[in-house]
């Protein structure tokens, strides 16, 4: 059985939201990286192992608009190198690892299961009005959502500051883990949305 990155066991991980577990993909795989054969299959994406959509997310080039008050851009130091965010994101697991004597894999479940949110707000035109109504969250944008707010706190943890990408995804995934509403961004995005959403039912 082939091991993450030679060190981490993919086999033995649960998940324990049931919805989450239909899309997260834990196959076997030395190398997260499959050159992009699931592009032209319809949810194609939910094939590819979870690791490697983490890495997919962080190829940006940053925000394009204000986000906590101020835009992040990269500059396109991460667009199209692949490579080089793996080798970020070996990093940052082995940094998990250390703080928290556990399968980073396991860690990163952890984190996306919290950072998931349940509803959301979706805008519907009645008469002429447009009004705001809650709406349950499929499966797969529960994950895109949580995926892409990770990984925009570790970009925005980084920006201006000597801190490293590995060491501020780290620090991310450590506190969505852990469900900490103070220093978890992904967690303070997703409390806002259910909040919308409850207040537009």
């Amino acid at each position: 059985m082939d091991k993450l990155f030679g060190k981490y066991p993919l086999d033995n991980i649960t998940i324990n939201d049931k919805s989450l577990a239909q899309v997260i993909s834990l196959k076997p795989i030395s190398v997260p990286h499959t050159f992009a054969r699931h592009k032209k299959k319809t949810f194609g994406k939910t094939e590819v192992n979870i690791v490697e959509r983490l890495i997919n997310k962080l190829l940006r080039g940053g925000t394009g608009e204000k986000t906590s008050g101020k835009v992040i851009r990269t500059h396109g130091r991460l667009q199209g190198k692949k490579l080089r965010v793996i080798r970020t994101v070996e990093e940052a697991f082995k940094i998990v690892e250390e703080k928290t004597k556990e399968n980073p894999v396991q860690v990163l479940v952890r984190a996306l299961e919290n950072a998931a949110p349940n509803e959301d707000v979706t805008r519907v035109s009645y008469g002429g009005v447009t009004y705001q109504i809650a709406v349950d969250v499929s499966a797969t944008r529960r994950l895109d959502l949580a995926l892409r707010n990770i990984t925009l706190a570790a970009l925005m943890g980084t920006f201006n500051k000597k801190k490293t990408l590995a060491t501020s995804l780290a620090d991310e995934i450590i506190f969505t883990a852990k469900g900490d509403l103070q220093n978890s961004y992904a967690i303070k995005k997703k409390d806002e949305i259910e909040r919308i959403a409850r207040s537009a039912r």
